[in-house]
């Protein structure tokens, strides 16, 4: 009888197969996601040394000016005129009315389009209008 059983040895190897396979996976999604996370058009913004605004319920209403001075709404890919701005930014502000307001102006843009873009806001009714920068630490 104690023959039988020295025959039989444990085995103890882990099949990594389906670990491979899940990280392959993930891989994938988060290669298709990341670019995704970028938002709406290329602004290359000033570095400032700035604390970091506190995360809300909702995210802030985004108002971009890019280096042409072409002027966009959060993630949107095409320009949007002043007037069309202006309305949206009635129309959500009347839902929300405690809703933060930033202005993403790229660093080579001239100072004035970006300062055109925060009268906009403050005639559309924008109570505080907030500037946005990279953050660096030194």
């Amino acid at each position: 009888m104690n023959k039988r059983y020295a025959k039989r040895k444990l085995v103890s190897d882990i099949n990594i197969v389906p670990y491979v396979d899940v990280m392959l996976v993930l891989l994938v999604i988060f290669m298709v996601t990341a670019p995704l996370l970028t938002q709406g058009v290329q602004i290359d913004l000033p570095v400032a040394k700035a604390e970091v605004m506190p995360q809300d319920e909702k995210p802030p209403l985004v108002v971009s000016v890019d280096g042409q001075g072409n002027l966009y709404l959060d993630q949107a890919k095409d320009p949007i005129d002043p007037t069309t701005l202006t309305v949206k930014i009635q129309a959500a502000l009347q839902r929300d009315p405690k809703r933060a307001v930033l202005v993403r102006g790229d660093k080579s843009v001239d100072y004035g389009k970006v300062m055109g873009a925060m009268v906009l806001l403050k005639n559309a009714g924008v109570a505080k209008v907030g500037l946005m920068t990279e953050h660096y630490e030194n």
